[in-house]
């Protein structure tokens, strides 16, 4: 084995741990992004109007 490969692997192995490194951040920030963004969709929703008390207390069943 020659020792000037050694030094290239190193640095090939060095800049592919940095990508890998990036490529996380990156979709991280996309994650955070999209988390935000249904938020405010959700926050956008009317409020859900609940049935007055006596509808859905019984059921009528005619055989």
């Amino acid at each position: 084995m020659d020792i000037s490969s050694v030094g290239s692997l190193t640095s090939a192995l060095s800049q592919t741990r940095s990508g890998d490194a990036v490529s996380t951040l990156v979709l991280k920030k996309a994650i955070d992004i999209q988390e935000q963004s249904a938020i405010q969709l959700l926050q956008t929703l009317p409020p859900v109007a609940s049935n007055p008390p006596n509808l859905g207390n019984s059921v009528d069943i005619k055989v």
